[in-house]
């Protein structure tokens, strides 16, 4: 079990570095290609994502169709709160709450990425998202 969950984690992690999923500012989600190695050295993550509430996601995004209005919709409620710090790319903010949103939802890898688009910068989050 151990071992399913270390591929799935590589798994998220070359689909990420390979769809470059990341948060651009805090108005947006932005799928922007960047020059980033998977070996570099990031500052941990000030957000315990291991603790927080999925089923904002995991209750409206269900397989085995994973509905992309639904899916979309709820990971922008999760998300945006949290704009800023998966923004930083000198965290490992992106790639942590990747990988809880996976493990509790067990959702195919790069579903988000995939499917949650709303232009060229990604999402775009609502100003008035409460910050976490």
């Amino acid at each position: 079990m151990e071992r399913n969950w270390l591929l799935s984690y590589l798994a998220i992690l070359i689909v990420m570095a390979a769809a470059s999923t990341s948060i651009s500012d805090s108005d947006s989600v932005s799928l922007a290609s960047t020059n980033r190695h998977l070996l570099q050295a990031k500052k941990a993550c000030p957000i315990n994502f291991e603790f927080l509430n999925y089923t904002i996601i995991t209750s409206e995004c269900k397989g085995p169709k994973y509905p992309a209005n639904r899916c979309c919709a709820a990971f922008k409620k999760f998300v945006c709160p949290y704009a800023k710090q998966i923004n930083d790319l000198t965290t490992d903010c992106a790639s942590t709450m990747f990988s809880y949103i996976n493990l509790y939802g067990k959702y195919p890898p790069g579903l988000f990425a995939a499917e949650c688009r709303e232009g060229k910068q990604g999402l775009k989050c609502p100003k008035s998202a409460p910050t976490r």
